[in-house]
């Protein structure tokens, strides 16, 4: 019996909003109340808190703050349980931490008409999201990022994820969380690493979409090493502005083509992570990762040493160590390695993003490994740098 085969075509409009404030869980700031009240207007919504443990320890009291929050505006919000996790990597290498979260969501009957509220790091919202947007297929999500690198890139996309057969974000999931909110109190207890890692991704996508961008990041570089939140609440605005312009107007947002424009740096800065057992700092990592690709980019004439040397001084002002920790032949191939993992991990034609000019990218589908493995070495003996 023959059959016609049947075809069908659907649009679904997603809508997700990126909010700004500071003293999120002051009662007097209604910016949470209204997101639920927004979500449901009538009776309670159920929610879960998982806390982010050093954010915990820097911002004591955070848990009694929710808990004075939700049993201020208890008539809208029913406050479930608040759990509390060690964040950073680690996070993401641990599934129990997954199954912690279920268990919650499961014994607290939270529905896909409740809210998973993740508070911490990027790698804590990242393992959070995963748990929460494959749970009853779904849970509706509040980010609420704490670190420079979260609140400009990590918890600004449409990503979860976790970590398994030691590479990075092996398991995970693309879903929309209903909001993102950056509170810019929290970045006053980061360390310095932490302030000063997430300028990375600043970097990152100002170098391949927005000279003026990069323009201000080099203007303020000696503001942002000094952690002055005049220069750094704006990067992080313009950061996540063109994040969100890329998810929402590239075209791609699931990333089912093989470029991927906002993982510049990421072939090698997600390899040095793995090489280093997580002793990097993400944005670290992507520092070194770029720095390693424009090099490289310079050794294949794509730019001139003056533009070359211009990239790394900014990033040395506002204080990246460049040099990759990288000794002998066996950690070179190791690191090679990542460009081929890449290729996996994003499905179909290698494509790694290289810069042609300070603000313009330029995809290669092909790493003359003899340049590569130059441009590595150049990047690990440090008096190459000034050559």
């Amino acid at each position: 019996m023959k059959l016609p085969s049947i075809s069908q075509s659907f649009t679904v409009n997603y809508d997700y909003k990126l909010y700004f404030t500071t003293g999120l869980f002051d009662t007097s700031n209604a910016l949470f109340v209204n997101l639920i009240r927004n979500y449901q207007t009538e009776g309670q919504v159920k929610c879960v808190f998982i806390l982010d443990k050093g954010v915990v320890d820097a911002n004591s009291p955070l848990s009694e703050a929710i808990e004075g929050y939700c049993s201020f505006y208890r008539s809208k919000i029913d406050l479930k349980e608040i759990i509390t996790i060690t964040g950073g990597e680690e996070s993401k290498n641990n599934q129990e931490n997954v199954t912690k979260i279920w268990n919650a969501i499961n014994e607290k009957s939270i529905c896909r008409h409740s809210f998973v509220v993740a508070i911490g790091g990027g790698a804590l919202i990242d393992m959070v999201g995963y748990a929460a947007t494959t749970a009853h297929r779904g849970v509706k999500l509040i980010r609420i990022p704490t670190t420079v690198l979260a609140q400009n890139d990590a918890a600004v996309g449409v990503k979860n994820s976790i970590n398994a057969f030691d590479k990075k974000n092996f398991i995970g999931t693309f879903a929309i969380p209903y909001a993102i909110i950056n509170d810019f109190d929290f970045l006053k207890t980061l360390e310095r690493r932490d302030w000063i890692s997430g300028i990375a991704e600043g970097l990152k996508v100002a170098l391949i979409k927005d000279e003026p961008f990069f323009n201000f990041i080099e203007t303020n570089a000696h503001n942002l090493a000094n952690r002055e939140l005049e220069a750094m609440g704006p990067l992080i605005h313009r950061c996540a502005e063109i994040h969100m312009q890329h998810i929402g107007q590239g075209g791609d947002p699931f990333e089912n083509g093989s470029s991927r424009p906002l993982d510049f740096g990421h072939w090698a800065a997600h390899k040095l992570e793995q090489m280093t057992g997580y002793k990097l700092r993400h944005g670290e990592a992507v520092a070194k990762g770029i720095a390693l690709d424009v090099t490289y980019a310079y050794l294949i004439g794509l730019i001139e040493l003056a533009t070359l040397n211009r990239i790394l001084k900014v990033f040395r002002e506002i204080g990246f160590d460049l040099t990759l920790p990288v000794e002998g032949e066996k950690a070179v191939n190791e690191l090679l390695k990542g460009i081929e993992e890449f290729r996996e991990h994003l499905g179909g034609q290698l494509t790694i993003t290289l810069i042609s000019g300070i603000g313009s990218k330029h995809d290669v589908h092909v790493i003359d490994r003899d340049k590569m493995v130059e441009a590595i070495a150049m990047r690990t003996i440090e008096k190459h740098e000034s050559n």
